[in-house]
């Protein structure tokens, strides 16, 4: 492919940049002053000072991360400004699908893998990246991650790391329950009862709403029928099959191993990291992705450690999981400043400093010379890593594009409205034909 044509004014500051990563207070080498003087010829000639805008989102250690690599960014590329937009989760799609709808979109975006198929399906709202390969050095991604990003022929993105889902637990609770971390759904729904009798009825060793209980759903049957969740665009379980999942989800409630839904919503937190039971060990443990642990354990009241649990193997011979790209950055159609994007974008992915910087605040970075980076310097271990690591060994299957599909995954999508309706009473098998019905319109109505 073609590669861009890159102005004289990046070019510049490319080589700049790469000066300064070499380390050290030298003076300025015959090169550097060239750059320096090409830099101002091209100021000169009208590439002026450039604004961008780059939005992600996320917690408070992600956001602190990420503006000290954008201001060190800055730094380095003085003719470049960065607005950052961010905030937490809850509301951000709809946020996302109005600017892309819009043509109001920021330059530089945090995505999610399945937004490509969901906002680009046809390859117009993202840049192709393989048209600015003098800038980013996509050689530091294996084909295989590269081609998850890859959607309507254009690498539409690149991958943060590969992430899944694991049980996190809150170990001083289960401490003064007095059993131990729970490794099979036996182990939880004996720790179910035992924090029912020895901590008290408001005490749960777990605590899921929809979309984590369809998780657990779909773990549950990949392991007993050993089948992927979806396959041709289609559900790749039968009514009687879902019907046992859902029974399957009623039990666990049943045994005190998680509250009912509507006891999590009458809690009346935005979230769970903001609600007082998880924060002060009455709800102890969560499923929640491997990137996002250090958010998970500074939510945690202090005193309170936060574990990782094991995916439980005790529901079937068959291996099980999902994994996904986590998160992954992109480069809009709309933007005005492309090619200044894609060095922000480099900066943050492939720049030793900024990688510092970065750290694992977007988990295990699949980008080979962060994660090298990481490693040397000693910032790539703990939980991010034992996390990533479980994903990485147990998970069998990877999500389909269209699992996280707003329709299905949000608040006022299909797993909340189906698994609301069962904890509430509903009839299992028809919350399972009608989940069934639902998944697969939705497939049928966005296919890949």
């Amino acid at each position: 492919m073609r590669k861009k044509q890159i102005t004289a004014a990046v070019l510049a500051a490319m080589a700049l940049s790469m000066t300064a990563c070499g380390g050290g207070n030298t003076a300025e080498s015959g090169a550097d002053a060239q750059a320096g003087k090409d830099k101002q010829e091209a100021d000169a000639s009208g590439n002026g000072q450039v604004t961008l805008r780059f939005s992600w989102w996320g917690g408070e250690s992600r956001h602190n991360a990420t503006m000290a690599a954008v201001e060190a960014f800055e730094e380095e590329y003085p003719w470049i400004t960065v607005e950052c937009e961010y905030s937490s989760w809850d509301g951000w799609v709809d946020k996302v699908a109005t600017q892309l709808a819009g043509g109001t979109a920021p330059d530089l975006m945090q995505i999610n893998w399945d937004w490509l198929y969901q906002f680009s399906s046809d390859g117009s709202k993202f840049v192709d990246l393989n048209e600015y390969s003098d800038v980013i050095s996509l050689d530091n991604w294996s084909e295989a991650n590269l081609q998850a990003m890859t959607v309507a022929g254009k690498l539409q993105g690149v991958p943060i790391s590969i992430t899944g889902k694991l049980p996190m637990y809150n170990k001083t609770t289960f401490d003064k329950a007095g059993v131990p971390i729970p490794s099979t759904i036996e182990e939880l729904r004996e720790a179910g009862k035992a924090f029912q009798e020895k901590l008290g009825e408001d005490y749960y060793p777990l605590a899921e709403e929809g979309y984590e209980r369809m998780l657990w759903m779909v773990m549950y049957l990949q392991e007993k029928y050993g089948k992927e969740w979806i396959k041709d665009l289609q559900v790749n379980y039968t009514v009687e099959e879902v019907t046992d999942g859902m029974n399957f989800i009623n039990s666990l409630e049943e045994d005190h191993v998680w509250p009912k839904i509507e006891t999590i919503i009458g809690d009346g937190a935005e979230n769970f990291l903001s609600n007082k039971k998880w924060m002060d060990g009455h709800y102890a443990g969560l499923t929640e992705y491997d990137s996002n642990v250090q958010e998970i354990a500074e939510s945690l009241d202090e005193g309170q450690e936060l574990v990782l649990g094991e995916y439980p193997t005790d529901m079937g011979q068959y291996p099980a999981g999902m994994s996904k790209v986590s998160q992954g950055f992109a480069i809009t159609e709309t933007s005005e400043h492309k090619e200044e994007a894609a060095l922000l974008l480099e900066y943050l992915t492939s720049n030793e400093n900024g990688i510092r910087l970065m750290g694992t605040e977007r988990g295990t970075p699949c980008n080979t010379a962060a994660k090298k980076v990481l490693e040397d310097e000693g910032i790539l271990g703990g939980l991010t890593l034992e996390g990533n690591q479980k994903v990485l060994d147990f998970c069998h299957y990877t999500f389909d594009p269209n699992f996280e599909n707003s329709a299905l995954k949000e608040r006022t999508g299909v797993y909340y409205e189906v698994f609301d309706n069962l904890s509430a009473g509903a009839d299992p098998a028809e919350m399972a034909q009608y989940l069934i019905d639902s998944i697969n319109d939705v497939n049928a109505a966005n296919p890949y």
